[in-house]
This record gives structure tokens, C-alpha cells and sequence, in this order.
């Protein structure tokens, strides 16, 4: 467990984290969703033990991080800035990384390289972006770490490529408990994937909340009322937001499944369903009863 209490980071006179209190639990797919300033890798390099809080701890599976080598050997971080040793080659990481983590897993590494076309003797610094960042999930995979942190790990990935890495870790999870935390500016990105999401502004938790609890408490409903109601006649539904169009009323509400039919049903429309929601109605909802506009956060 990865664990946040009034963690707090300045640059000079910027507020890069501010007094985050987080929770991240073993086994879950943590998605960090912000524009870019919002906080996202400077909690993961404090989370990396890169950089020392200036208020405030971070602590994994109960130890702070920063200078504690026997807890860093349980995470590998996958910077957003990709370094490698320069003309190294995929081969000259994978020797690298064998000897900081006792459990890389050398043959599979040769597997995923293959499989993922690249040369492992070809020099790094002549791949596009995109093959770099293979390299860098490649390696943060086969380390067989228990926490991988990842910093906008799908920028640069072509559609296949993204959803090819999002197989891995859920078999990584599957086999070994591996808990990933990916920071990423794109919330569609991590709709698939993740377990819980935070929303990151101006360094500060927005938003945190956990995705299955988010899509069975709130609901999309279409439906036509009878003559003369209207959207201000619903006392009895929670109405997060309501748009009209012809006859035609579509809610965003807060509920079960079962408890938002019913109460419409009591209301005798002339036609109604009960429509899924996106992760991204779900937080442009979550964020306006906030009194905030997520569409100008996050996309």
C-alpha cells in the first residue's frame, strides 16, 4: 500500500503539491488524471523517492521512500522523460536493470522484445519516441517489481501498441498482484483499465474515487414525460444535471440502477431507458457539482 499524508512539494514559489492525503491500494490500477502542471510526475517522483517532500510523508507498504534502497527495489518508475545510458542498446538496460532488481526476468524480456518487433542490439537512441517507450515499459515489466509507476506511459503508442501494454499489466495483475499507478493527462486513456481515479488540480486532489462505485451510483436517463411535466417536476431524483431537447429530457443521476427506474417509473413517462455513462460524463458531472468545469482541466 502506497500511502499519502499532507504531502507537499514547492519549486521556488510554485505549489507543486499541495498537502495530498492519498491511499493506493495493493493490487489496483491507480489512474493520476491531470492537465500537465497539475502535480502528476511530482508526486510520482515523490513517490519514486526522486525528489524529498518538503512537508508531509510518503511511505510504501509502511516505509518512506526517499534514500531507502530496500524500498525502491519494490517499484519501477517509468518516467515521462525516458533516460537511457547513452548509445546504449535494449541489451545494455536489460544488464543494467538484472543487476538493481534480483528478479528480472531475462527471458521474457528477450519474448517481449521480440514480440514487440524491436532489435535488441540496435542503439536506443536511434528509435522513434514511440519504440523508446516500449523499451522503457519492456523493462519496467520484467524488473517483477510489485509497484510500477508510470508517467504518461501510453503518450507515444500507437492504438495497438496502448491497448498490447494494458494486456500485460492486467496478466501482471492477474499472475502477481502487481499494482500499477499511471499518471496521464487523457482520462478516455485509463477508462478501461483503471480501478480508482484521482484528479489532480493545481496539486491538489480534486476528485478521488473508485470506478465501480462511481458507474453503479450514477446514471443517464432518457426519457419522455407526460405533457405539461418537466425536469423541476423530479423531486423525487437526485438530478446532477438535465438537458432538454424537443420533448426529449436526458438526466444525469445520482443512484442504484433500481432505485433511479423506480422512482421515475412513479412518474408514468411515455418513454424512458437507462443509458450507460462514460468515465468522462462521470467526472464532468462529479466536477460540476464541485463548482468545477472538467472539460477545461482535463481535455
Amino acid at each position: 500500500m502506497i500511502q499519502a499524508v499532507q504531502l507537499t512539494k514547492r519549486f521556488e514559489d510554485i505549489l507543486a503539491v499541495d498537502h495530498i492525503d492519498a491511499v493506493i491500494q495493493e493490487g489496483s490500477v491507480f489512474g493520476l488524471i491531470g492537465t500537465n502542471g497539475a502535480g502528476k510526475s511530482t508526486f510520482l517522483r515523490l513517490a519514486s523517492g526522486i525528489l524529498k517532500p518538503d512537508e508531509g510523508q510518503i511511505t510504501l507498504d509502511g516505509q518512506e521512500i526517499y534514500e531507502n534502497t530496500e524500498a525502491k527495489k519494490k517499484f519501477f518508475y517509468i518516467s515521462d522523460e525516458m533516460y537511457f545510458f547513452s548509445n546504449a542498446s535494449p541489451l545494455d538496460m536489460m544488464t543494467y536493470y538484472s543487476r538493481v532488481y534480483d528478479r528480472f526476468d531475462k527471458e521474457r524480456f528477450h519474448r517481449l522484445m521480440k514480440s514487440f518487433c524491436l532489435d535488441e542490439k540496435r542503439r536506443i537512441h536511434t528509435f522513434s519516441k514511440g519504440m523508446k517507450k516500449q523499451v522503457s515499459v519492456i523493462c519496467g515489466i520484467c524488473a517483477n517489481t510489485e509497484y510500477l509507476f508510470c508517467d504518461e506511459t501510453f503518450d507515444g503508442l500507437d492504438p495497438v501498441m496502448r491497448q498490447a501494454v494494458k494486456s500485460i499489466f492486467a496478466a501482471d495483475m492477474e499472475d502477481r498482484n502487481l499494482t500499477p499507478i499511471i499518471a496521464s493527462h487523457n482520462l478516455r486513456e485509463l477508462e478501461d483499465i483503471c480501478d480508482h481515479v484521482g484528479l489532480l488540480h493545481k496539486g491538489g486532489i480534486l476528485l478521488s474515487r473508485d470506478l465501480d462505485d462511481m458507474k453503479l451510483n450514477i446514471h443517464k436517463i432518457q426519457c419522455v414525460l407526460q405533457p405539461g411535466m418537466g425536469p423541476e417536476d423530479l423531486v423525487t431524483l437526485k438530478c446532477l444535471s438535465s438537458e432538454q431537447r424537443g420533448r426529449l429530457l436526458t438526466l444525469t443521476v445520482r443512484g442504484t440502477r433500481e432505485e433511479v427506474e423506480e422512482k421515475i417509473k412513479a412518474y408514468e413517462p411515455v418513454f424512458f431507458e437507462c443509458i450507460p455513462l462514460t468515465l468522462e460524463e462521470i467526472f464532468i458531472s462529479e466536477t460540476e457539482v464541485a463548482g468545477y468545469d472538467i472539460k477545461k482541466l482535463v481535455f
